[in-house]
């Protein structure tokens, strides 16, 4: 070996990804560089400005759910490829490589929860299974939920976290939106609450249909919420729209959310919420 090569740079070597630190996370709000750890332990929000990055279900369920308390059911439902509809992958492959990535089957984990002794029924939707998107598995996920609580007499809670209806399923994944409404209209007739939580993000079809129907409606603090993205909008209207829009404190100030709700106070708020309307 030439001696001049070990002391030689090579420029075109890239670091593995097993190089890269893991111990940084840069704020997406304020983009301030934070030491992991001190991350997570205020659950992932930022401590600089308040600023809430996304979580999984498993940090969901740590924050919400009473020691022992979460019974999770219909977890064996898995999509199917009614179209057998291939992109750039094959829907099937989408799927397994989202079943690897998160060790689920689908974007939604449903069940029965307590949270400071009051029962409720939950659905959480994880946005790292495609994007958290609206298949035919999660809407019957959510309308089993709502009859499992129609059963016990108890509210629904769903958190949503999701890009929109599945475009693998096309209609199949629309119809969810319909489905989903008419199962929480009999909720309603049955006078028992649904409270949604909107995180960040929740856009598209999802927010076109049941998580803007609750009867409480609470965001997290600048969690993204819309139908279609701001550009289309604007190349649509072919106006500039307001600064902050489609934050959940925009939305706030405009009446279509009730209440803004930091990650760490949202058990307390969410039991006293249900208490108070006497579901127990």
């Amino acid at each position: 070996m030439n001696l001049l090569n070990l002391f030689s740079k090579d420029t075109n070597k890239q670091p593995v990804k097993s190089e890269a630190s893991a111990h940084w996370v840069k704020c997406k709000s304020c983009h301030s560089l934070m030491y992991y750890k001190e991350v997570e332990n205020q659950n992932y929000v930022c401590p600089k400005c308040g600023f809430h990055l996304r979580i999984g279900v498993k940090e969901r369920l740590e924050l919400l759910a009473d020691e022992g308390s979460f019974v999770e059911f219909d977890s064996t439902l898995k999509p199917v490829d009614p179209l057998n509809f291939v992109d750039k992958k094959s829907y099937k492959q989408r799927i397994e490589e989202a079943t690897k990535k998160t060790g689920k089957t689908s974007s939604v984990v449903s069940g029965s929860i307590t949270m400071n002794g009051v029962s409720a029924q939950i659905v959480i939707f994880d946005f790292a299974f495609m994007g958290g998107s609206l298949g035919s598995v999660e809407g019957e996920k959510i309308v089993r939920a709502v009859n499992r609580a129609i059963e016990n007499k108890e509210g629904v809670i769903i958190l949503s976290a999701s890009g929109g209806a599945r475009m693998q399923e096309s209609t199949f994944s629309l119809l969810q939106m319909s489905k989903t409404s008419a199962a929480l209209a009999k909720l309603a007739n049955h006078k028992l609450p649904y409270i949604s939580v909107l995180t960040d993000p929740t856009m598209g079809g999802v927010s076109a249909s049941f998580a803007t129907l609750g009867d409480i409606i609470i965001a997290e603090p600048g969690a993204l919420i819309g139908f279609a993205g701001q550009r289309v909008i604007e190349q649509t209207i072919g106006s500039a729209l307001p600064d902050g829009f489609q934050r959940a404190e925009f939305l706030l100030e405009k009446g279509s959310v009730d209440m803004i709700v930091n990650r760490n106070d949202l058990k307390n708020t969410l039991a006293d919420l249900l208490t108070i309307l006497k579901v127990n």
